[in-house]
């Protein structure tokens, strides 16, 4: 068994959570549990790779073997019951670059891309900086629970041309049932639409609940998909930089690689090959472990909420080690809300409006640090809102 409890100080290595939480919140000395990455260590079969290649001292041009993108293969049948092949894969520094990438690959100005909110905002943000339509597809949450608004999609879907699926889904924590992947598709191929769909939090998935991969659902929805997966938010490795598109049309992915090189991408860093590579193959016992400490730490969120704070409700993740919680109740702003947190809490996390329409009056907080951050931070949460 992992462990997972070991406090490992970050401050003063370059982590954007943790060194750079004053200049961008303005206050000082407050916990951070706003960017979405860990605190903890990647597994020991990674570290060891890593160091067994710094000892090698030389870190010239790297290519991408042909053993990584087996293991990628061999980690979606695994993991995921999806049969891939080794020449759908299309590698990037990133997920984020590689929706900026889909959108220039597969859209051109003007053209109407669906975002359903609320959501990770690079979705719109990229949207909008590459002079695209923006259309709205909000999200209903109904009973607590996230639903896509198929009604509403029908009407906007006309004329689009691309649309962001978050699969599972950020901030809210759905892992979408095969049968809503389903009539999603069924509507994107009606009207042409291709469907970029970012599965990086695909491994985080919580017992209960199941991962459908969308292009794993039939080979007509293959056609019309790019597939983003990454090991750096499963294995806590952002800092490598390396994603994986999954592109099984040869046009899309000719397309998609044609981008790429007008932008000058060729490869992954050195270590973002070997540490990618290393997770997919050896990191899986660690995950588990890993899986099974972050359920606890959502369970202890909801409780406390439940328990200290009962005008909030949390939106209980099905995926993701990361918790949306409604504040609505409260009535207050969003920089009402984040002020009290700074303020007086001394806590920093992600506020609600940042995610678009529907996020407002709601928070995200990360809970993928050891039990006693968590505690301290729900303490801290619990002295700003208490009295509210």
């Amino acid at each position: 068994m992992y462990s997972f409890d070991d406090f490992i100080e970050r401050r003063n290595t370059y982590s954007v959570k943790w060194d750079e939480t004053e200049r961008i919140f303005g206050v000082k000395d407050v916990l951070p549990l706003w960017v979405a990455d860990m605190d903890f260590k990647a597994p020991a079969e990674v570290l060891e790779a890593l160091a067994k290649r710094v000892e090698h001292g030389v870190f010239g041009y790297t290519s991408i073997p042909a053993s990584l993108k087996q293991a990628v293969c061999d980690w979606m049948v695994n993991k995921h019951e999806w049969q891939i092949d080794s020449k759908w894969l299309s590698f990037s520094p990133g997920v984020v670059p590689a929706l900026a990438t889909a959108i220039q690959a597969f859209t051109s100005p003007g053209d109407k891309v669906i975002v359903q909110t609320p959501v990770y905002y690079p979705f719109f943000q990229l949207v909008e900086k590459n002079n695209r339509e923006l259309v709205l597809n909000p999200l209903q949450l109904i009973n607590g629970k996230y639903e896509m608004d198929f009604a509403d999609l029908k009407e906007k879907i006309k004329g689009a041309k691309l649309l962001l699926l978050c699969s599972p889904h950020n901030p809210g924590g759905r892992v979408w049932s095969k049968e809503e992947l389903t009539k999603l598709g069924e509507l994107c191929l009606e009207h042409n639409v291709i469907v970029v769909s970012d599965e990086i939090h695909s491994d985080l998935v919580f017992s209960g609940s199941r991962h459908t991969p969308f292009a794993s659902i039939s080979e007509e929805f293959a056609q019309i998909s790019v597939t983003c997966i990454a090991p750096t938010k499963t294995f806590n490795l952002a800092g490598l930089q390396s994603a994986i598109s999954i592109i099984p049309n040869r046009t899309l992915k000719k397309q998609f690689d044609s981008v790429q090189q007008r932008q000058g991408f060729f490869t992954l860093n050195t270590f973002a090959v070997v540490g990618t590579e290393a997770a997919y193959r050896h990191g899986n016992q660690w995950l588990n472990d890993l899986l099974k400490y972050l359920a606890e730490n959502v369970e202890f969120t909801c409780s406390f909420i439940e328990k200290h704070l009962p005008k909030l409700k949390v939106i209980k993740p099905e995926a993701t080690y990361l918790v949306w919680i409604d504040c609505r109740e409260l009535q207050k702003s969003d920089q009402e809300l984040k002020q009290l947190l700074l303020q007086k809490g001394k806590i920093a996390v992600e506020p609600g409006n940042k995610f678009g329409e529907g996020g407002t009056g709601f928070i995200r907080l990360n809970v993928a640090c050891t039990r006693e951050t968590l505690q301290e931070a729900l303490k801290r949460l619990a002295t700003a809102l208490g009295e509210l």
